[in-house]
């Protein structure tokens, strides 16, 4: 199988030691290419380091919601620069999340659309970020494209049905991560893939944040090789052939993302 890890973390500072050997065991378990992820213009410049040094790997850049009440003009400028390498594919991870609440929800809002307004002006895909909005996610995203759709994956969903079909209206790809395979916490998550069509599917790891099961049970570090966990079980949930839904989830990925193979 050919895999994309569409949303990981690797400028995380716990690979610093072993990023090599990280790398190496994704390609070992068939994970072709990775997507790094930007938070915080200081990670948006280390995802695009590692993106440039390693061809399989591309970079996004972005304000996470978190880290919103460090944003300023100046930041985004400079992020704007940023995405000017040809390795970044995306922005984000923007959005907002109301439920640890690290920044306030007016400064959230403020800087998650001043942050659509950079990524439509630059024509690139966007990468989000939505945790117990109450609805606001959606509501700011259909005011602001009224119908139109917009290029984007709603990375490590958590909602429900409701909020899936407003993110599928919206055209919007659906992040699948490891909790798929985590027996009490995605009962939700495997209930609802069936609603997902399998052309709006990507499936990540957020590594190194929440590792699959079995990998958990002897590593809380997750890492993009476990991707492929995440893929055998989205396959047995939806009663597919794992190397078909490899081959749709890749082609998914690459179509979001531009990605154009040699």
């Amino acid at each position: 199988m050919k895999l994309f890890d569409s949303h990981c973390h690797l400028n995380d500072a716990c690979y610093a030691k072993d990023m090599e050997s990280v790398i190496r065991r994704a390609q070992a378990a068939g994970v072709n290419s990775m997507m790094i992820v930007g938070i915080t213009e200081e990670t948006s410049r280390e995802a695009v380091a590692i993106a440039c040094a390693h061809p399989q790997c591309y970079a996004s850049v972005g304000i996470h919601p978190h880290d919103a009440r460090d944003c300023t003009p100046a930041a985004l400028d400079r992020l704007k620069t940023l995405a000017g390498n040809p390795q970044v594919k995306a922005w984000g991870e923007i959005g907002l999340d109301f439920n640890r609440m690290y920044s306030p929800r007016k400064v959230q809002e403020e800087w998650f659309v001043r942050q659509l307004e950079v990524a439509d002006a630059l024509s690139l895909p966007l990468i989000f970020h939505e945790r117990d909005s109450g609805g606001r996610f959606l509501e700011i995203l259909n005011d602001r494209y009224k119908g139109r759709g917009r290029e984007g994956v709603v990375h490590c969903f958590s909602g429900g049905r409701r909020e899936l079909e407003g993110d599928l209206n919206l055209g919007l790809y659906i992040g699948i991560t490891g909790i798929l395979t985590i027996q009490s916490r995605g009962e939700k998550l495997r209930s609802l893939v069936s609603y997902i069509p399998s052309d709006r599917i990507l499936v990540e790891t957020d590594a190194p944040y929440l590792t699959p099961a079995p990998e958990k049970n002897q590593t809380s570090r997750n890492e993009p090789a476990y991707v492929r966990t995440v893929l055998l079980h989205l396959a047995k949930v939806k009663n597919e052939d794992p190397e078909s839904l490899a081959e749709i989830i890749w082609q998914n990925t690459c179509r979001l993302f531009r990605i154009h193979e040699a």
